[in-house]
This record gives structure tokens, sequence and C-alpha cells, in this order.
């Protein structure tokens, strides 16, 4: 083990964003810790087929391979893209707190959800959001949105920045033609306009845009990690009705079982965030939901309780099964694991399976997707680890026993107390940060993704 700790991350502008901050903590304990920047399978795939392949873990695998072989000591995940199996020799070592879950309704002029026309064009390519929108507002039509969240907001901006401009060249142009009546006034010129405009904006002036959206549905961590809340008008749409992806807001950091993984676990891990993602986790490889159907599951701590909402609906928001359950937190992931089996009888998994056959194509449509796989907008919409990673070839990320592992221990309520002061992601599930009295509590389905 070198002096220098060498952690993995995508290349994309928020992976990096959410590797420096794991990297500020580590270097606080007077170890250099360098990024290596990692080209995964998900960069180079569209949406489509990563639902239609159920394969979120694309976005995983090249980066833990590097662990698995010595190259780099730690890979940095967003939490929501990691399958729920993984390879025995890993370990999720840090957890860090958690940001805000909570998706958000981005607008040119922040309206609520409530006040969009019928018909507004509403962008975003994630199943789970796409079938709530329509849950609450059926009139709405969801479209397709692609790229990583700067590229989103800027055709969102795109098409009103570009009308402006367009309207205020024209201005100039025919100024000082008095008989002109139809001609609009401005009150500065279009140069003191564009230098007023931020560097997003700028941006999104020049892009070529296909699809016009009233509105995008993004992750507030998303936005705030790369810095871009401050720029946008949106409106947090709640958790309780938009029930959010596992582990959204979260983070993960996966090393081999060794000394590293300790020294991450010590500087990083934030127990109530732990003890969130695992129920969350959990629930979702019991239902076997994936990247392949629209589910939302939300766990807050309150006191000696696990509060969990989930949500499961069909892909055109029609139908669903929803409920809300509180389980002791001595006792989270069995408890999960049961929540998950009642939702099961109730027809959760007769809508998981439906939306599973809706999304598979045939082999040969499966084939040529393979080969026309050319996206390189990096943090994709795709949403929840997937089940299918348990299969062993090239194409597939590595499995973890699905059974309990020697990783899964469970976490005394006291180490997860609650206290009066809100948590990072605004929900009121506040809780102390103990250290666990167990070295590797659990997070993923029995052992422990904007």
């Amino acid at each position: 083990m070198s002096d220098t700790l060498r952690l993995a991350t995508r290349g994309s502008a928020l992976a990096l964003r959410q590797a420096e901050s794991v990297r500020e903590v580590l270097a606080t304990r007077r170890r250099p810790v360098d990024l290596v920047e990692v080209e995964t399978r998900g960069d180079r795939i569209t949406d489509e087929l990563i639902h239609r392949l159920g394969k979120t873990g694309a976005f995983v695998r090249a980066l833990d391979e590097q662990v698995l072989s010595g190259d780099v000591d730690a890979a940095v995940h967003s939490m929501k893209d990691m399958p729920t199996e993984m390879p025995d020799d890993l370990v999720v070592a840090g957890v860090p707190e958690r940001a805000s879950a909570t998706d958000v309704l981005v607008t040119v002029d922040g309206r609520p959800l409530e006040d969009l026309p019928s018909g507004a064009t509403v962008g975003t390519s994630s199943l789970r959001r796409k079938a709530q929108l329509l849950a609450e507002r059926p009139d709405l039509d969801v479209q397709p949105l692609r790229g990583n969240v700067d590229t989103r907001a800027e055709k969102l901006l795109a098409p009103g920045l570009q009308r402006e401009h367009e309207r205020r060249l024209d201005a100039e142009e025919t100024d000082g033609a008095d008989d002109d009546a139809t001609t609009e006034s401005f009150d500065e010129d279009l140069d003191t306009w564009f230098n007023g405009l931020s560097e997003l904006q700028r941006r999104a002036l020049e892009r070529d845009v296909e699809t016009e959206y009233d509105a995008i549905v993004l992750a507030e961590a998303g936005l705030d990690r790369s810095g871009l809340a401050h720029s946008l008008q949106y409106q947090r749409l709640s958790p309780s009705r938009f029930v959010p992806a596992p582990g959204q807001g979260s983070i993960a950091v996966t090393s081999r079982d060794d000394e590293v993984a300790e020294r991450i676990h010590s500087a990083v891990d934030h127990p109530p965030t732990r003890v969130r993602a695992t129920v969350e986790r959990t629930i979702l490889a019991e239902l076997g939901g994936g990247c392949v159907a629209p589910v939302g599951i939300y766990a807050k701590l309150q006191g000696s309780k696990v509060n969990v909402a989930v949500r499961v609906l069909s892909q055109d928001g029609t139908e669903e099964i929803r409920e809300n359950r509180d389980l002791p937190v001595e006792r989270h992931p069995q408890a999960a694991r049961e929540f998950a089996q009642a939702l099961a009888d109730r027809g959760a998994a007769d809508l998981i399976e439906r939306a599973r056959r809706e999304s598979q194509p045939d082999r040969g449509a499966r084939e040529d997707a393979e080969e026309s796989a050319t996206d390189t907008d990096a943090d994709t919409d795709a949403e929840g680890p997937s089940e299918t990673a348990v299969e062993s070839t090239d194409e597939e990320t590595p499995a973890v026993a699905s059974e309990t592992t020697a990783d899964e221990r469970e976490v005394d309520s006291d180490d997860v107390e609650d206290e009066s002061a809100p948590e990072a992601d605004g929900s009121d599930d506040s809780t102390s940060d103990h250290t666990p009295s167990t070295p590797w509590p659990t997070v993923g389905s029995d052992d422990g993704e904007e």
C-alpha cells in the first residue's frame, strides 16, 4: 500500500465533484489522496439501452475492477448506480452523509407542477419520474431528456434564450425606424444583455435542441453538487408523493476488505445514511425492480424506527402499489426483506414483471442497440441498481452473493438515535453520528443513482 490513496471516479463533472468531496475528507487524515478518472461502459451507452438491458451497474463495474486489480485503492460511486450485488472481495467501506434525496421540477420561471398547462412537455429519461409524473398529471407530455446535469439545464433554457436573442437582434437592426410599431423596445442593448447572462445561459444560447421542454425533473443533489442550484428556478417535489430512487443523494466508497477500507470507514462513514441506504437497497433487491421498473423507495430515521415509503408503478402511471411502514432499526435488514415480501404479495411483483417484459427487447434488438451505443453524456437519468448483475458474462457487473454474508450485521438502535438538528437532505429523520458497533453494517440487498 503506497502512501498516496488512489480514488477511482468517473470523469463526468458531477462524478468528479462527488469524488472531490470524499477526497477532501480523507485528506484531513494527513495522507495524500489522488483522483483517478476511469471511463465506464455506462458513459458510452444510451439511456434507452440501460433501461432495456437493466445494466445500471455499467457505471460501476469498471471502477470496481480497478479496485480489485489493485490499480486504485477505492472507488467513488453514486449510490443509486450501484448494483445490489457486489464481488465478495469488495465492501462498501464508506457512506458519507446523504445530500438531498428530493426530485425537483425545473422551469424557466419557477412555476410548480400544478401550474404547468395541459400538454406541457416535461423532460426526464427516468422510468420512475415519468410514471410518477403521469400518475399526478396524466395530461403531461413526458419526453426523454439526455445528457449530464448541465446539458439538461441548457436544453431547457435554450429555446427561450434563443427567441429573446432574436427579438433583441431584430430590435437593434430596425432601430431608428419610427414607423415600425411592431418592433419591441428594450432597456438595454444586445451586448449588455449578453454580458449579463450566466455561463450556463451562454452555453444554452449556442445549443441546438430538438425538443422544447416546459420543465425538466432532476435530483436536487445533482443540482447542488454541480453548482447549478443558484442558476436555475425550481420547485421541490414532495418525497411523499414523488418517492425518490433508492440511494438518491447518497455516495458510496467501495474498497477491498483491508486496512484501506478501515481508514475510509472511520473517516467518511455516516451510520444513519448507511442504515437508510441498506433499507432502500434491500427492498429494491428483494423486489427485483432494478432499473427496468418505476420504483421509488425512501427511508428516513425517526428515533428507533426507520420510516419507509415505497411506490411501485406501471410504466404509464395508471396502476401502483404504495405503502408506508415503520421498521425497527435494530433489525432493519430483515425487516426490510419482510416489507418487500409483503409488497410483492400485494401486487408489486406483478407490476415489476410486467415492466420487465415491456422493457426487454428480443435478442436481435439488444445486439443492435449495443452496437449503436455511442452516448458520451455521462450522467444518465437511469435509476436503480440492476438485479441482472448476477450474470457472469463480460458485459455484466460482477456479482455479490444475494444470501446473507459476513458483512451483514445488525446495527443497534443506540448507534443511530435521533437528534434535534435536521439531516443534510432536509428530512425530519435526524440522527446522531455515532460509529456503529460493527465495522460493516449492511448496504445493499443482504450484504452491505442523478
